[in-house]
C-alpha cells in the first residue's frame, strides 16, 4: 500500500528529528574537544567552535597514560569478541542443529544467567578471581566479558542457523563430510552475517564494560579506557579538554567497526522478526 506525501513527509521529519537527537551528543562531544579551554568551560555554549586546537589530544596522547589504556582496551575487546564468537558458534550449531539430552533445559539455563544484573554477581566472581589470582589481570576481564556475551550470542545465532536448509548438511553427510567439516565449510560460510553481528556486539560490550574492570584491575598500568577516563575526573577540578579529547578518540574504533559491519549487527537483532 502506498502512502501518501503528506505521511512520508511526516515520517521523514520524524527520524530527521530523532537522528538529531541521537547525533547531538556525539557532535557535541567531537566539536568541543577541539575548543579552547575557555570556551569549553564558558557559561554561554557553542556549538559551532569559535576556536581551534588540537593541545588536548596532545595532551592526551604524550602526557596521560591514555595510550596505555587504549591498547588494553583494544586487547580485552579483541580477545573477548574471538572468543565469543568462537564458543557461540559451536554452542549455537550443537542447540540449535543436534539433538541430545537436556538441550532445551540448557539453553533456558543459559539465557537465565543473562537474566542476571552483574552486580548480583560482581562479589562471587570477585572471590573466584581471587582464588585463582587473576586480579589484577587482563585475562580476567576477557573470562568475564565471555560469560556475560555468549548467552545472547547464542540467542542471536539462533536466527542465522535456522536460515540454513537442513538439506544441505544431509547432502553433505551423505558425502562423508564430518560435523566439524560440515560446520567450518559449509554453515560458517553461510551464516558469516551472524557471525559479524555477534562480532561487533561482544567487541562493544567489551570496549564500554566499566563495573567489573574497575573492581578487578587495581593498577594503572592494567586499567581499560573506561575506567582510565573516570580517573580524570579529580576531586576539586575536570580536565574537560582532556576528557573530551578521550571520548571522542575512544569513539572512532566502535564507528569503524559499526561503519563496515554494523548492518550485520541490526539483522541479527531482527532476524525472524518477519516470516
Amino acid at each position: 500500500m502506498r502512502r501518501s506525501p503528506g505521511v512520508n513527509l511526516a515520517l521523514a521529519i520524524g527520524l530527521a528529528f530523532l537522528a538529531i537527537i541521537a547525533l547531538l551528543p556525539f557532535w557535541w562531544v567531537i566539536s568541543s574537544s577541539i575548543k579552547a579551554t575557555n570556551e569549553i568551560v564558558s557559561t554561554t555554549p557553542t556549538m559551532v567552535p569559535h576556536s581551534f586546537t588540537l593541545e588536548h589530544f596532545a595532551k592526551l596522547l604524550t602526557s596521560s597514560d591514555y595510550p596505555r589504556f587504549l591498547l588494553n582496551s583494544l586487547a580485552v575487546s579483541a580477545a573477548s569478541m574471538a572468543v565469543t564468537v568462537v564458543l557461540a558458534v559451536l554452542s549455537g550449531y550443537a542447540f540449535f542443529r543436534l539433538r541430545f539430552a537436556g538441550r532445551d533445559f540448557l539453553y533456558r539455563a543459559i539465557l537465565l544467567a543473562y537474566a542476571f544484573p552483574a552486580i548480583v554477581v560482581l562479589v562471587p566472581l570477585y572471590g573466584m578471581m581471587s582464588a585463582v589470582r587473576l586480579i589484577d589481570n587482563l585475562f580476567a576481564l576477557v573470562v568475564i566479558n565471555v560469560t556475560f556475551a555468549v548467552p545472547f550470542a547464542i540467542w542471536m545465532m539462533r536466527a542465522f542457523l535456522a536460515a540454513v536448509p537442513l538439506e544441505i548438511e544431509e547432502a553433505a553427510r551423505l558425502d562423508g563430510a564430518s560435523r566439524l567439516t560440515i560446520l567450518r565449510r559449509i554453515i560458517v560460510p553461510l551464516i558469516a552475517p551472524g557471525i559479524a553481528s555477534v562480532g561487533i556486539f561482544a567487541f562493544i560490550s567489551s570496549w564500554t564494560e566499566y563495573l567489573f574492570a574497575s573492581v578487578l584491575i587495581q593498577s594503572d598500568a592494567n586499567k581499560t579506557i573506561p575506567v582510565g577516563l573516570a580517573g580524570i575526573i579529580g576531586q576539586y577540578q575536570v580536565d574537560w579538554g582532556l576528557m573530551l579529547a578521550g571520548a571522542t578518540i575512544t569513539t572512532l574504533p566502535v564507528v569503524v567497526l559499526f561503519f563496515f559491519i554494523g548492518r550485520y549487527f541490526v539483522a541479527g537483532l531482527t532476524a525472524g522478526a518477519i516470516k
